[in-house]
């Protein structure tokens, strides 16, 4: 499975913590691309793969919830069967 990710160009990352400075892109990116979506969608809380970010972070998800207008990131998790879903319904 490795040699395939390496020809699809997706680089490989040992399952390890992610970095505050990764988690803040991926936060900053879950706000400004997913959570008008999440909004459209009446959505209260839930997991989802962080492949939004990119395809590195593809089996990273984050679990949200909603917070008063808004939502929150209460945690990241790492999920080899992670699955990206597609919010443009």
């Amino acid at each position: 499975m490795q040699d395939k990710n390496k020809r699809q160009g997706v680089a490989l990352r040992p399952v390890s913590e992610l970095s505050d400075e990764e988690k803040g892109d991926i936060r900053t990116l879950f706000f400004e691309q997913v959570v008008p979506k999440l909004k459209n969608l009446h959505a209260r809380q839930g997991t989802m793969s962080c492949e939004f970010a990119g395809a590195v972070y593809k089996n990273w998800t984050i679990i949200f919830r909603s917070s008063g207008s808004d939502f929150e990131i209460v945690d990241f998790e790492y999920d080899e069967d992670a699955v990206g879903i597609d919010l443009d319904l």
